[in-house]
C-alpha cells in the first residue's frame, strides 16, 4: 500500500489549498482515508476523515467549516480542500488510511500513511 501526498505549498491566511492523497495497491473501497497534520514539537492531530462509503464525515473542531474533505473512487484519491487558512494550520499534512473500519479521529486506528506535505500559511 501506498500513499502519496501532495498540494502542500507557502500562502497567506485567508488563502485556500487543495491537498490530494493517491492510493495504491489498496481496494480503495475498503478503506476509510483521513488526514492529519503535525507541527514540530507538537503530537500529530486530527484533521478529517470520510468513511469508506463516502457518506460519512468527521472534522476537527478547529477546521470545521473551513475544510471539506472528499474522495474520487476512480481516481483511487482522497483530497482535503482547506479554505480561510490561518497561521495555526501551518504543519506537515499526513494521509492515513484504515480497512474496513469506520472513520476514526485516532491515528491508532489507521494502519497506512503517507509521507506527508509541509503546508505553510503566513500571516
Amino acid at each position: 500500500v501506498q500513499l502519496q501526498a501532495s498540494g502542500g505549498g507557502l500562502v497567506q491566511a485567508g488563502d485556500s489549498l487543495r491537498l490530494s492523497c493517491a492510493a495504491s495497491g489498496l481496494t480503495f473501497s475498503d478503506y476509510s482515508m483521513a488526514w492529519f497534520r503535525q507541527d514540530p514539537g507538537k503530537e500529530r492531530e486530527f484533521v478529517a476523515a470520510i468513511h469508506r462509503s463516502g457518506d460519512r464525515t468527521l472534522y476537527a473542531d478547529s477546521v470545521k467549516g473551513r475544510f471539506t474533505i472528499s474522495k474520487d473512487k476512480a481516481k483511487n484519491t482522497v483530497y482535503v480542500q482547506m479554505n480561510s487558512l490561518k497561521p495555526e494550520d501551518t504543519a506537515v499534512y499526513y494521509c492515513a488510511a484504515r480497512r474496513i473500519g469506520l472513520a476514526s479521529k485516532f491515528s491508532k486506528d489507521y494502519s497506512y500513511w503517507g509521507q506527508g506535505t509541509q503546508v505553510t500559511v503566513s500571516s
